[in-house]
């Protein structure tokens, strides 16, 4: 029977997931690896293909443009409100705080991401206004499970990589990871979507038993806790892998992408129709829906093997 993660709302209480500075690691140059690793892999296009592989050749091959959701915007925006968060010295990190970072890091990131000053309609600052307090809402649900005066996050917005297969280069950015003084590692999500339906709850696992393989193979240590912050409707859950569990999962990660290769090589990826088909940008190319897909690109417009199609894997908010 498949194990499914334990979730309760409410504020949590804390034992001890406090050390040391935060830790940003680069990701690795194609000369620090071993040379038999040819391909790479994040956990966000890991499921994309495993959801719909056709999916993953227009983000992955192709690279369709999408357009960011208000949604996806706002989850990328409270992302960044708390990952600033714990700049802030312990006793400064309150509701108010958090509030008043909610502004400048949307003026921040619309600087660096200008395509998500287009989830809006025209110049409308009503709808920003009314953008910028729902995102505020959001962090309301995150201080009711956590209160970040007595966590002191190792890593933020990190990114963190492991060869599998001695050919296969896993990465990801980790929301946080919090580390006990007794070595145990706890990873956190943040989720500005609803608490999990059983589709969502799937994918959103995936990505942290990924995460857990990396840091398994990396330091050693399989995480006590996989942990999921639905801040919408401040929901906790809770998920503890093994490392059995974990290597059943590793070879899970390699089937998929031999099966990647394959379907490159016989440019064959074909729809997988699902409820997740709701929340697609491309149901006009999808044979599932009357499209057709563009030409598949020529084998040298096909991103390069070290190349996980975005250097960096989608916005935080996109996988809500």
């Amino acid at each position: 029977m498949r194990r499914r993660p334990s979730c309760h709302t409410g504020a949590l209480t804390f034992r001890g997931m406090t050390a040391d500075p935060v830790i940003t690691q680069q990701a690795p140059t194609p000369t620090q690896l071993p040379a038999t690793v040819r391909a790479s892999l994040s956990p966000s296009r890991a499921a994309d293909f495993k959801t719909c592989p056709l999916l993953y050749r227009f983000r992955s091959i192709d690279r369709l443009p999408e357009r960011p959701t208000v949604e996806q915007a706002r989850g990328t925006l409270v992302h960044a409100v708390l990952e600033r968060l714990f700049d802030l010295p312990p006793s400064g990190r309150t509701p108010d705080a958090a509030g008043d970072l909610v502004a400048p890091q949307w003026d921040r990131l619309v600087t660096e991401q200008p395509e998500l000053a287009g989830v809006f309609s025209g110049d409308s600052p009503p709808a920003v206004a009314d953008f910028l307090r729902s995102a505020a809402a959001l962090l309301d649900g995150y201080f009711a499970v956590e209160d970040p005066r007595r966590l002191e996050p190792t890593e933020r917005e990190s990114l963190i990589s492991a060869v599998v297969d001695d050919e296969l280069l896993i990465r990801g950015y980790l929301d946080r990871l919090d580390v006990a003084p007794d070595g145990a590692l706890r990873v956190v999500d943040y989720k500005t979507g609803g608490a999990p339906r059983e589709a969502f709850e799937a994918r959103a696992l995936f990505q942290l038993k990924f995460y857990a393989l990396v840091l398994w193979r990396t330091r050693g240590v399989v995480p006590r806790v996989l942990r999921l912050l639905y801040l919408k409707d401040a929901e906790v859950c809770d998920y503890s892998p093994d490392a059995e569990e974990l290597m059943r999962f590793e070879r899970t990660v390699v089937a998929l992408w031999r099966a990647i290769e394959q379907a490159t090589a016989a440019q064959d990826f074909r729809p997988r129709p699902s409820r997740l088909c709701d929340w697609c940008s491309h149901q006009a190319l999808c044979p599932s829906y009357g499209g057709t897909p563009p030409p598949f690109p020529d084998q040298a417009a096909v991103p390069g093997p070290l190349r996980d199609a975005r250097s960096r894997p989608a916005s935080p908010g996109s996988d809500e």
